[in-house]
């Protein structure tokens, strides 16, 4: 129950920002975050030029290219240890959300942020696809790190992992001048929404015995 609170509630931010970016009501924070990351007549973000390196560093962990590859290598050690509804889990909530963002995306269309020196994107702004991406791969990842994991020490380890990275993607992407702040909290609320909403899925199948856990046999 309290986890479907949780997913309700996600949601629910997701569409009160939405609607209140639709209106253009989030501008002024936008716009003040975005200075404050990159002041009036700078030429890049503050921070010295390795901070710069960094940021985009630090964003590709969320690209297509990187989450595909961490994806493809997890799914493949769960098909090698015959763990296929794991697998399963991982591939349908990481390309179920991948659906979901760039269907929101096509919806919302809101143009990026006019930022020069910016790095060059294609596609609309809102919501953050990278943050939300990450948001869904790395929850889910840790999330099943956890069922493997029997020290409660290493599950919050896992999990405060998960968290780290979800919140450095989305930051680097305000950071380094292609996203605004509220296209990434929108994209981090329906990417953990999404991600604890699969995993709700994933549990009640375990305990019908379609799901087997990570570490063990069906329950």
């Amino acid at each position: 129950m309290a986890t479907l609170f949780c997913v309700a509630a996600l949601l629910l931010a997701f569409g009160l920002l939405a609607d209140e970016v639709m209106e253009g009501d989030t501008m002024a924070f936008d716009n003040a975050v975005a200075r404050f990351f990159r002041p009036l007549g700078a030429d890049g973000p503050i921070g010295p030029a390795w901070a710069h390196e960094l940021g985009r560093d630090v964003t590709a962990l969320g690209s297509m290219v990187v989450l595909c590859f961490l994806l493809a290598a997890v799914v493949g050690y769960l098909l090698l240890i015959r763990k296929r509804g794991a697998a399963a889990l991982a591939l349908g909530s990481i390309l179920g959300g991948t659906l979901i963002s760039f269907g929101l995306k096509l919806l919302f269309n809101r143009p990026r942020p006019d930022i020069p020196g910016g790095i060059q994107v294609f596609t609309a702004s809102f919501p953050s696809s990278h943050a939300m991406l990450s948001a869904v791969t790395f929850l889910t990842l840790g999330a099943l790190m956890t069922r493997v994991a029997a020290d409660i020490r290493l599950k919050a380890y896992f999990m405060g992992l998960a968290v780290f990275l979800t919140v450095a993607v989305g930051l680097s992407r305000v950071y380094v001048g292609v996203h605004y702040a509220t296209d990434v909290l929108a994209g981090w609320s329906v990417g953990s929404a999404w991600a604890i909403l699969c995993w709700i899925v994933a549990l009640r199948l375990q305990r019908r015995g379609q799901v087997e856990q990570p570490g063990g046999t069906p329950s």
